[in-house]
């Protein structure tokens, strides 16, 4: 590649950074600007036909209890994500601050009018500075070993948690090997009859 030709490439990706940059603006704006609605009295949308909640951290417990008395009986996910490279969200709502860490529940149900499941998500906004959540186990037992697994690879601990202790990496393990600043590592491999 010639310099000219380099020289319009690096052109080409600023001006493309740029545009990049300014929808993300206008996003923000546009969220700022719309009024949420709400549901179970928290925040919500609608993304690809499912209704997704916006709770508080403090008010996932509540919320989990209120949901299993409408009759969903089973939380069938609890994830977290790491969004240290990717901060911009336009799809929460305009009240809900974007923050570090999300922890998103998925709950079910079969009672619905035509009997078939029905789906409700919740995605929980957790701050890099506050890694502390009410754990929802005593309304879902099955969330055990979800939560642990959450506080294992990201660090977000579960108030009220019956055992909060690792379950995949060792006990002496340092760190939360799905946080986005965590080292990726090298493990030697040693194949067998290999000079050492």
């Amino acid at each position: 590649m010639t310099e000219a030709e380099t020289a319009e490439a690096e052109a080409a990706d600023s001006e493309t950074a740029e545009e990049l940059s300014q929808e993300s603006a206008q996003n923000t704006e546009d969220r700022v600007g719309e009024q949420s609605e709400t549901a179970h009295g928290v925040p919500v949308t609608e993304v690809r036909s499912q209704q997704v909640l916006h709770p508080a951290k403090e008010e996932l417990a509540e919320l989990a209890a209120t949901l299993k008395a409408e009759g969903y009986g089973q939380c069938v996910d609890l994830c977290a994500a790491d969004y240290l490279t990717n901060p911009d969200r336009s799809s929460l709502p305009a009240s809900i601050v974007p923050e570090r860490f999300e922890v998103v529940a998925v709950f079910i149900t079969h009672s619905g009018g035509s009997g078939s499941p029905h789906r409700i998500r919740a995605r929980v906004q957790v701050p890099e500075d506050d890694l502390a959540l009410p754990s929802i186990t005593d309304v879902y037992p099955g969330t055990e070993n979800m939560e642990r697994e959450i506080y294992d690879m990201f660090g977000i601990a579960f108030q009220g948690h019956p055992d909060l202790t690792r379950i995949l990496m060792p006990e002496e393990w340092k760190g939360h090997p799905l946080r986005r600043d965590y080292a990726v590592g090298q493990v030697p491999v040693q194949f067998k009859g290999a000079p050492s």
